[in-house]
């Protein structure tokens, strides 16, 4: 896969990512929903944190501010060390199938670096009232934005028998995460690295493991 595809993919997912996220901002309240299908939802939250909502100052002894500063900054680096990767497998000429990953890996990572860096600057807040870009009242600073998500798929919402043991009579729902186009795009990657592995990390292509090289040859002479 060539620099100039990879870098069309990229493009192209972070359009279709910012596109909807400023567009949840800007015509949605915090909290406001829409059902799409019994199973699919459009449900705008904010996320401050981590994956799954996750944040630094559960874990470590920091106030919620420097740790979303460390949390934004560590994603700076990340994404630096993101596309050093994919330059580089790019310039080795690995699998397509391996810089395919890394790109949409490389996409849903800057996807939410933007929201983290640049929201708090460009976008009012969204508690009762439908944001405003480029607001002259904006809710943060830069690296405080709030990274948007907005695709729910409750697939399973009902109640545990009354006969199960210690579950009984509660609620079970699948699947509460509600994340957005650039988290699909990390998981797309992960799950192409994971599912066709072989191709991933396989040989070059033209490469054959059964091609006698004149290493081969000189070394045969020798014995």
């Amino acid at each position: 896969m060539s620099l100039k595809k990879s870098l069309l993919l990229i493009v192209l997912i972070l359009i279709v990512d910012q596109w909807s996220k400023i567009f949840i901002k800007t015509h949605f309240f915090l909290g406001e929903s829409v059902e799409v299908l019994s199973w699919f939802k459009i449900l705008f939250i904010e996320n401050e944190g981590a994956a799954w909502g996750a944040k630094l100052s559960d874990v470590l002894p920091v106030s919620d501010s420097v740790g979303k500063l460390i949390l934004t900054v560590f994603r700076l680096f990340a994404i630096i060390g993101i596309g050093y990767w994919l330059f580089d497998l790019i310039r080795k000429k690995v699998s397509p199938t391996y810089v395919l990953a890394v790109s949409f890996i490389f996409a849903g990572a800057l996807g939410n670096i933007i929201d983290s860096v640049f929201y708090g600057v460009i976008f009012d807040h969204s508690s009762g009232q439908m944001a405003t870009l480029f607001s002259n009242e904006p809710y943060g600073s830069l690296f405080y934005g709030k990274v948007v998500d907005m695709l729910y798929f409750p697939m399973v919402d009902t109640t545990w028998p009354d006969w199960v043991p210690y579950f009984g009579g509660n609620n079970f729902s699948f699947f509460d995460p509600v994340f957005n186009i650039a988290d699909t795009a990390i998981s797309t990657g992960v799950g192409i690295l994971i599912v066709f592995n072989k191709k991933a990390f396989g040989k070059k292509p033209g490469e054959d493991e059964t091609s006698f090289t004149t290493t081969d040859y000189q070394e045969s002479l020798k014995e």
